[in-house]
């Protein structure tokens, strides 16, 4: 369900690409599929920012050019203010994008290398404002750069000559210059050293409050997403193991793949909990060729057991906010009312 406050709500979507496997026993071919995105569902109001974590490969890229139709849905319903887009067509799809804008983890490979500033920031605004008048262009196009650090002197220059904070910057002033209303950050400070990742981010955090963007901020760290996030959602193989508010995910991580994932980010703030070498996730993430069978968690889970085998856990919220896909998780039922 919807509501007024909701701008985006992703119901049950699945991201399957198509493979072919030859059977060696028969030697014939087999359509399969990789189940990037498995049934993820969540929504995102005015104003907030959704944190999205989870090593490489759990589907987290996916899932956010699933929601702006850069990649096909397999299933499932993807909402913008309360529209289908999943069963737009291009044209239809294409308005859309004005309000849905994403910035991405490159920042240099997303900038093309024959453009001037001015004109990477200017495409925009030529695609779906084509009868603007040069002065109002050239004024919105100054207007951005000075809201996101770039000085006026540089609007004649090719993206080689810019660092990666500031073709970051460039990437940010590209999305925004169009006043939407969702900015999808795909890993957008990784490929940064960690000084400009705060600047990044301390940016964003500003745009955000002055502009009335929500935000869908994508990361493998959870340190980078603690301080920009009203929630998290924790992904692992295309599946939520956890969705909660910030808050909740870092005093009181229920998943253990949430605490595996803090465990593994030193904090000077806290002392590192007493079990912190036992909750260090072992190996690498599974294949998604061929995914465990119960719980994709359960082959690198401290805790599994048989049932981890056999039955997927469901997503469930045991506390108000605070949902879990997990058989034996820690958050503990709400007392009933006068209790």
């Amino acid at each position: 369900m919807t509501d007024d406050n909701t701008l985006l709500h992703v119901d049950g979507v699945k991201v399957y690409f198509p493979y072919t496997a030859e059977d060696s026993i028969f030697s014939r071919k087999e359509a399969q599929y990789i189940k990037a995105v498995d049934g993820v569902s969540f929504t995102i109001k005015r104003g907030e920012t959704l944190g999205i974590v989870g090593e490489s490969g759990s589907g987290k890229s996916t899932l956010a050019r699933a929601v702006i139709r850069m990649v096909p849905i397999h299933a499932g319903r993807v909402l913008w203010m309360g529209q289908d887009l999943v069963g737009m067509k291009a044209a239809e799809m294409r308005l859309q994008r004005k309000d849905l804008q994403m910035i991405f983890q490159d920042p240099l490979a997303s900038l093309n290398p024959r453009m001037t500033l001015r004109e990477i920031i200017a495409e925009p605004l030529k695609t779906h404002f084509p009868k603007m008048r040069k002065a109002e262009m050239n004024e919105r196009i100054a207007k951005m750069m000075t809201r996101v650090g770039l000085l006026p002197d540089m609007i004649n220059r090719y993206p080689h000559e810019f660092s990666g904070g500031q073709c970051q910057r460039i990437g940010i002033a590209r999305a925004l210059i169009l006043e939407p209303k969702l900015l999808i950050c795909d890993e957008p400070v990784s490929a940064l050293d960690v000084s400009i990742q705060a600047q990044v981010i301390n940016l964003l955090v500003d745009l955000q409050k002055d502009m009335d963007l929500s935000l869908m901020f994508i990361a493998h760290d959870l340190s980078v997403v603690q301080h920009i996030s009203d929630r998290v959602m924790v992904l692992y193989l295309g599946s939520i193991m956890e969705l909660a508010s910030s808050d909740d995910i870092y005093e009181n991580p229920a998943h253990p793949y949430t605490r595996a994932l803090i465990a593994a980010v030193p904090d000077i703030d806290r002392p590192a909990p007493a079990d912190r070498a036992a909750m260090m996730l072992d190996g690498d993430l599974p294949s998604p060729l061929s995914p465990p069978s119960g719980c994709p968690f359960r082959t690198r889970c401290p805790q599994a057991q048989d049932i981890c085998a056999t039955t997927r856990p469901p997503l469930q919220e045991p506390a108000p906010g605070h949902s879990v896909a997990c058989h034996f998780h820690t958050v503990a039922q709400p007392a009933p009312l006068g209790v």
